[in-house]
């Protein structure tokens, strides 16, 4: 019974692909975002890969609220990241 409500619990998901055309930029990405935890890991999950150029994310929450709140917030430190390889990522040496 404990398992069946622990695989329920997580009734909410989500799935977000960006392609950055650039291992290089994806993998900036997603080591820029992946410091941040959820704030609430009992209330939402968050799965993040790198695969041939595209970074791929998976949300799991136990309300849409805490879905939508997670999923909105990633968003704009995705979309900060993204705009800051693009202004100063291409050709700069690390």
């Amino acid at each position: 019974m404990a398992d069946l409500q622990q695989q329920s619990q997580w009734e909410f998901s989500c799935d977000l692909e960006v392609d950055y055309e650039s291992e290089e930029n994806a993998s900036m990405v997603y080591a820029a975002l992946a410091v941040d935890k959820e704030l609430q890991p009992d209330k939402v999950k968050r799965q993040m890969a790198v695969s041939n150029g595209k970074l791929t994310v998976h949300f799991e929450a136990v309300e849409a609220r805490f879905l939508r709140a997670s999923f909105s917030a990633f968003v704009d430190v995705l979309t900060l990241a993204t705009k800051t390889i693009e202004e100063f990522g291409q050709g700069m040496e690390l």
